[in-house]
């Protein structure tokens, strides 16, 4: 069930807590389907580190059960003690459904940007098109985050 592979020496720490603009951000990968359409296997991610969350951001977390694997969830509903996170696939699975409120202190951070890489044999002019237009991309938060929520 990996959601992240780390791509960064930045990837897991908290980067707050080493100081400077290069240690509070740091970027990761993609793997697995619990984020389709919003993120797909490959994309890779800017996450700032330390940065606060509201709901319906999509985040980097620490796996509850599995504090050495990385994964990332939209942040649903701030509940005590801390996060209901989801994926934007309810057929994946792998979220707060599964393990329950997620700790704040296993928030690592949000995710900023998203950049999708060009597929292999993508080469028609139109597909290079499709792509220049929207490999990179900024992530916002999504406020329908709630009306997932309560569809589940």
């Amino acid at each position: 069930m990996p959601e992240l592979s780390q791509e960064s020496e930045h990837g897991s720490e908290n980067g707050s807590e080493r100081g400077g603009v290069a240690k509070r951000f740091g970027w990761v990968a993609v793997t697995g389907p619990s984020m389709v359409p919003t993120l797909y296997h490959g994309d890779f991610l800017v996450v700032r580190y330390g940065n606060r969350v509201k709901a319906g951001d999509i985040v980097v977390l620490r796996h509850p059960f599995q504090q050495d694997l990385l994964v990332v969830k939209r942040a649903a509903e701030r509940r005590e003690g801390g996060w209901w996170v989801l994926g934007d696939n309810a057929f994946a699975g792998g979220d707060s459904t599964d393990y329950g409120t997620v700790p704040h202190e296993l928030i690592l951070g949000r995710v900023r940007f998203r950049y999708r890489p060009l597929k292999p044999g993508q080469r028609s002019p139109l597909a290079l098109l499709r792509w220049a237009v929207s490999a990179a991309r900024l992530v916002f938060s999504d406020r329908s985050a709630s009306s997932r929520l309560r569809a589940r």
